[in-house]
């Protein structure tokens, strides 16, 4: 069985956010950069652990981006991936990065496609969905377990007030999320290995962009809390009906 992981590039959760003048760029002077903890911590981690027990023999990594994410996939090799793919272009639309990954991958040959179920930096969700789509292949998303055996996939994912079961016939694509699998941490063996292994540059398609960024703006800014004496519930009953908010 051959695996996909789809890997993505996102800010550290510490970065100062800015952006351009004309608030249409995030400024990366100074970003540190990391793998999608979706993508890292679940999808990767669950592919490895199918081919550590024998269920899957291939597990490769696909990352859309320029030369910048190069650091990035290659510490998801140094987890254990075979074999990195990186398609030579940059967008913030989640349609040409499915497009870009569907044309990639429809002549490989994939039986398991799997990817975090959005990225930390524009909380999509939906990228997975497309990519299934564009490669007329079944879909699961939000997923929390996924077991494979004799060419069917039994997978757990959470619904409102439960959990649901599926078996699914390959291929398929999943979107992953906590409960899939435990973080790892690169070894020292993993770390100098990931250096040698294969990283493919592959020419973008040509895919139109459904969406584009017409602004960036930082929240407003928190307001101050109001402290109130204990003996003043009048003030504080007054307080709930003229100024609370319901978020």
């Amino acid at each position: 069985m051959k695996i996909l992981v789809c890997i993505s590039q996102v800010p550290d959760t510490t970065t100062k956010i800015a952006f351009s003048d004309d608030k249409k760029q995030l400024k990366t002077d100074g970003v540190t950069y990391i793998i999608n903890p979706y993508d890292e911590w679940y999808a990767l981690v669950r592919a490895l652990e199918l081919k550590e027990t024998g269920t899957a023999t291939t597990v490769n990594l696909v990352t859309v981006g320029t030369a910048t994410v190069e650091p990035v996939i290659r510490k998801a090799l140094a987890l254990g991936g075979d074999e990195a793919i990186r398609i030579n272009t940059d967008s913030t639309d989640p349609y040409v990065v499915a497009a870009q990954i569907a044309e990639y991958a429809k002549s490989e040959g994939y039986d398991l496609v799997l990817c975090g179920k959005e990225s930390i930096d524009y909380n999509n969700g939906v990228m997975g969905a497309m990519l299934a789509e564009l490669l007329d292949m079944n879909y699961i998303g939000f997923a929390t377990k996924l077991d494979v055996a004799n060419g069917t996939a039994t997978v757990n994912r959470e619904i409102e007030g439960g959990q649901e079961t599926d078996e699914v016939a390959l291929p398929l694509v999943v979107s992953c999320q906590k409960g899939m699998a435990e973080a790892r941490i690169p070894n020292m063996r993993g770390i100098m290995a990931a250096r040698t292994k294969p990283l493919k540059v592959v020419e973008p398609a040509a895919v139109t962009a459904l969406t584009n960024v017409a602004a960036y703006e930082m929240p407003p800014a928190k307001s101050g809390v109001k402290m109130i004496a204990p003996e003043n519930m009048d003030e504080l009953v007054n307080l709930l009906h003229t100024e609370a908010k319901v978020i």
